[in-house]
This record gives C-alpha cells, structure tokens and sequence, in this order.
C-alpha cells in the first residue's frame, strides 16, 4: 500500500518510491495535475519509452508516475505502479511486457495496458491499436483495457492494403510483396550504436532473409488478406522515418471491374481517399502525375525522402500507376518511431482515456 505525501503545498499524492514528474515541474502544473490521469511508462529508459515520454511529460492532464533507477526491474515496485497507474504504457521485449501485463492484480478493473511490443498484436483478447482502420476499431480501442500497439511497418503495409480489400478492390487472395526501408532508430539502442558509433558500418542493409519477420501474422490479420506478403525489410543510415512500399498488378491482384469505364488508378485512389477522409493522421496525397506536379512533394522532382514526417504522428498514402501497364504502387510515409511507435501509443492512450486523440501530437 502506498503512504500519502503532500505535494508542497496543494496537497497532491505521491507514493514513496514513484517520482511524479509533476513533483518536479512548475507549481502551476503541479496544482493544475489534481485531476490528471496518472500514467506509468514501464521500459520508460528505451527508445519508444523515452520517445513516449517526451510527448507526455509537459501535458497538465497527465501526471508521470516514474520508479526510481535501482528499481526499475524491481518486479514489486513495478506492480505497485503498474496498479497505481491509470493506465500503463509498455516499452518493453516480448517476454518482459507479458510478465508486465501479468503484475496487474486479478482486482483491477481499471488500469488501462499499452504494449508496444509484438506480445499481444494478434491477441483477440487486446484490440489492436490502429484506430484509423475502422470506426469499429476506433471505439474497441476506446472501451478496452488492453491495447496492443501496431507494428512500424504493419503500420504501413495494413494503412495501404486494408482500406482497399474492405472496399472489395483487393482480392482476398492478393499475393503481394512490401518492401520497406527504416531508419536505424528502428533497432534500438544497439543498432543505433552501431550507426552512431565509430566503428565503420554499412550504408544501407536489407535483411529478414528467413522470410518470418515478426510483423507479419499482423500484417495479415488486419490486412484482411489471406497470407501475409514476402516482406523486404531494410535499414538506412539515417535516425528516424520510413517508406513501406506495396506494387500491385491489376489483373492478379484486384477484382474485377475496378476502374470500369475509367482509370483503376483513380479508383484505387478513391477508395483511399474515401477511407481515410476527415481522419487527423493519415493523408492521402494526390494522385500520380497530380503528384509529381505538387511542389516539394518529392526531392528533386523524383525522390521519397523517409525522413518527412520525423517527430510528427502523421502517415501518407501515395498512389502511383500505370494503367497501360496494368501497374500500381501504393506506399505509405511516416515516423518509424511517431507513427509506428510512440506516437501511436499516446494516441491509443488519448482515445483509452476519453481525450481528444491529437492531444500532444502533431
């Protein structure tokens, strides 16, 4: 059980061996954090952990519960705050974030779970945390208390292929290929050693040559397709963005009729375009040759640079085919570490908690 004490003089409650970050903030946020939702980061040293907390620690409706260093891994103190917490946001390994999930007490009913590891991402028992994939999605993330943060990539490759077999465009039996580059923040703080190391490395690395990246029972449960893509990943020598790219060949890949009497590019377009309207964080920019035109779109007219949207909890769709050839590549452009990470997570957290979901998000 926690002791109670004061927070200087407003009277706030701070469990001995949790460091609220409003403990150590201005006084006006102190006194204004009397009715914040209480949020423990559990991995809050890793790279997501320290990316999530910086889009929480100056917001007046949260408060920072944060464990001493020397206790961390402290499996009791953990649960303590874990119980304590409103909700918790997990940044830890597979394994480390299932033995998490398991220090809430069979009795709470209340504390809200954010995994960001792969743990619970095909778990019909956590709702998946992709709100933009339906309004269904949307209100499971809203009423649940167990919420499995989505997948950099499965990020991208479920925001372009979903919307399309939901429209009936992408046959179920599509055999797609994604390719993908990352930048390196993407493994962590030891490929990020290696990048940001001394050491000579390489420039640009592909790899997930076992064909069993572990983003793909996702990418094919919430694709709605039946198998998942042969996925190409790679890693670029540069920190933080990323470009998920699928080709799609009209005559094995989509139904027919699409495009009757028009261009199936502009009715792929469309469909995404439809599905995506009104939403805060996922554009879908304009259409082929409207988008070679649109100034600054692409780096000297021809590049997609996977580096535009850092820090930002925004994805973009492209849409680039060629009817005659019977052709199309859809791909989608974010933050590996805002929209495929972090920022993902503070929005399931916005929405978990009955705020408005772009609350410290850009």
């Amino acid at each position: 059980m926690f002791a109670v004490f004061p927070c200087l003089a407003y009277g706030i409650a701070v469990a001995p061996g949790l460091r609220s970050s409003v403990v150590s903030s201005s006084t006006n946020r102190c006194a204004s954090a009397v009715m914040a939702a209480t949020v423990f980061i559990d991995g809050e040293a890793g790279t997501t952990g320290l990316q999530v907390r910086a889009r929480l620690e100056s917001r007046k409706d949260i408060e920072l519960l944060t464990l001493p260093e020397d206790k961390r891994k402290d499996a009791k103190a953990r649960a303590e705050a874990i119980n304590k917490a409103d909700a918790v946001i997990l940044c830890l390994p597979d394994d480390a974030a299932k033995e998490a999930a398991a220090l809430v007490a069979p009795d709470n009913d209340r504390t809200v779970l954010i995994d960001a590891s792969t743990a619970h991402r095909v778990n019909p028992a956590w709702a998946y945390g992709f709100p933009e994939l339906s309004a269904e999605q949307r209100k499971s993330i809203a009423k649940s208390k167990r919420i499995s943060n989505p997948g950099c990539y499965a990020t991208g490759y479920i925001a372009l292929t979903a919307p399309l077999k939901h429209a009936g465009l992408l046959k179920p039996s599509a055999a797609l290929v994604a390719s993908a580059i990352s930048g390196y923040s993407g493994g962590g703080k030891p490929l990020i050693g290696v990048f940001e190391g001394t050491e000579p490395h390489e420039p640009w690395g592909a790899y997930g040559f076992n064909l069993n990246h572990k983003h793909l029972p996702e990418m094919c449960r919430f694709s709605g397709l039946d198998a998942p893509p042969i996925f190409l990943p790679a890693v670029g020598a540069f920190a933080q963005g990323m470009v998920v790219s699928v080709p799609i060949h009209y005559d094995r890949d989509l139904t027919d009729g699409v495009g009757a009497g028009g261009s199936v590019g502009a009715a792929v377009h469309k469909a995404l375009a439809a599905h995506y309207e009104g939403c805060r964080f996922v554009t879908v920019m304009p259409l082929g040759d409207q988008a070679w035109q649109t100034q600054g779109l692409l780096e000297r007219n021809a590049f997609l640079r996977p580096d535009a949207l850092n820090d930002t909890n925004q994805l973009q769709i492209f849409v680039y085919c060629n009817d005659e050839k019977r052709t199309c590549v859809v791909a989608a452009r974010l933050d590996n570490l805002g929209k495929g990470a972090s920022g993902a997570a503070v929005q399931n957290l916005n929405i978990a908690l009955g705020l408005d979901e772009a609350t410290g998000l850009l």
